[in-house]
């Protein structure tokens, strides 16, 4: 690519009308002068490998992936990096001038970012850590925590099958908890962690029992439709410190942004409103 060309970037998935980033990037490319453009598109997953060969010859720089595409890229990107492959699945890759696809994952340093801004007393160290759901997320969540000093992961999930799997990949400070004692895990925990679509909009709520939640706890949502869930309603009222989704969302937008438009982007208020708005 020549100096010349306007940069362009975007999200892919399918579907991809709910997506948040087109609005995020956009505020961000507008907030710093910046020339480029970032655009949603659906992509079928036939198309996937066809389509990323020929965005670079487009003038695309990146690209965000959303579901289902997360795991898929990573047979088709050139170099993969090591969180990603750690992860199985990537959320950002980068374009380079000879066409070459690179994959990361931010979505864990997403998480540990969000918690740092929305909690700045929080320590991964600070006691165990409860994670509520085994899903691609939760691996991203566990991966971040033992990365930043957490010494006991409590996992439950409704699918045992899937928290052991993690056990099995993040060794002996992942401990599992039985789906109908999932509200014992919460006694004693530092951090307590929603990656599940419980409490989201059009999913079942969380009926998990909150009565061994510390008010000193730290608790966050990955969902952040509504931006507070029952859980976090529930655990403020308990005293709790109470971290929402969409910081995460932010937090790990940014180092893709960086990489494309070669500006990092300040994650604060005003960023969150043009998302929200």
């Amino acid at each position: 690519m020549t100096d010349t060309r306007i940069p362009l970037a975007g999200v892919i998935g399918s579907p991809i009308s709910h997506s948040k980033s087109p609005k995020l990037h956009g505020y961000w490319l507008n907030r710093y002068g910046l020339r480029g453009h970032y655009v949603p598109m659906e992509i079928f997953a036939d198309d996937l490998e066809e389509t990323l060969r020929a965005l670079p010859k487009a003038g695309f720089v990146g690209l965000n992936v959303t579901i289902p595409h997360k795991e898929r890229v990573l047979n088709v990107a050139d170099l993969v990096t090591d969180r990603a492959a750690l992860m199985g699945a990537a959320n950002t890759l980068i374009f380079r001038r000879d066409g070459s696809i690179h994959a990361d994952n931010t979505d864990g340093y997403g998480f540990i970012e969000n918690l740092r801004q929305g909690a700045p007393q929080w320590a991964a160290n600070a006691g165990p850590v409860a994670v509520i759901g085994a899903g691609g997320a939760a691996r991203a969540v566990v991966a971040a925590l033992i990365d930043s000093g957490a010494t006991e992961i409590r996992i439950s999930n409704r699918t045992k099958t899937r928290a052991e799997a993690l056990r099995q990949e993040f060794g002996v400070k992942v401990q599992v908890v039985d789906w109908v004692q999932a509200g014992n895990m919460l006694e004693g925990a530092a951090t307590v962690v929603n990656t599940s679509s419980l409490g989201m909009t059009g999913k079942p709520e969380m009926r998990i029992p909150l009565d061994g939640l510390s008010p000193d706890a730290v608790v966050t949502d990955l969902v952040y439709t509504p931006l507070e869930t029952r859980l976090l309603a529930e655990a403020r009222n308990i005293g709790c410190t109470t971290v929402d989704g969409l910081g995460m969302l932010l937090h790990q937008a940014a180092p893709g942004f960086e990489r494309w438009f070669g500006v990092r982007p300040e994650v604060d208020e005003a960023a969150r409103q043009a998302v929200l708005s």
